[in-house]
């Protein structure tokens, strides 16, 4: 099967992905700022590079894009049509980051939370940020 896209516009669309500050990360930091919660991003020297470090409450928080980290059992997760293979082998390529960056912060003594992307959507929205707070303590 063929991209509905040609080479040009799919290389447009692909470089439009953001990695980091993206909308999603975006919604929790203003959340946790607004309930007066500090926090470092981009934790570069811990493992996975979580999107939000608390130190005071050793906890970090990754925020997953539902397709990159693929989200089973989510409508926004849809394996794609064309290039199949590499698309599945990069998806669960970065499942198995995501485990490895996981445990190494468990054992450092860290509490990882993550968020999909889904979950920030505005029907759920509101709940996911209340038990995010509730989690931190």
């Amino acid at each position: 099967m063929t991209d509905v896209h040609d080479k040009k516009t799919r290389s447009y669309n692909m470089s439009r992905i953001r990695g980091k500050d993206t909308k999603p990360e975006m919604i929790v930091r203003k959340f946790l700022f607004s309930k007066g919660y500090r926090y470092r991003v981009h934790g570069k020297k811990l493992p996975g590079k979580p999107d939000i470090v608390l130190p005071k409450y050793k906890t970090v928080i990754f925020i997953h894009g539902c397709f990159w980290h693929g989200h089973e059992g989510c409508k926004y997760y849809v394996i794609p049509k064309t290039r199949t293979e590499w698309w599945l082998d990069k998806i669960n390529r970065n499942k198995e980051k995501d485990k490895e960056s996981f445990n190494e912060l468990i054992l450092a003594g860290w509490r990882v939370l993550t968020i999909f992307e889904c979950e920030l959507k505005v029907k759920s929205r509101e709940i996911i940020l209340n038990d995010l707070i509730t989690n931190l303590h």
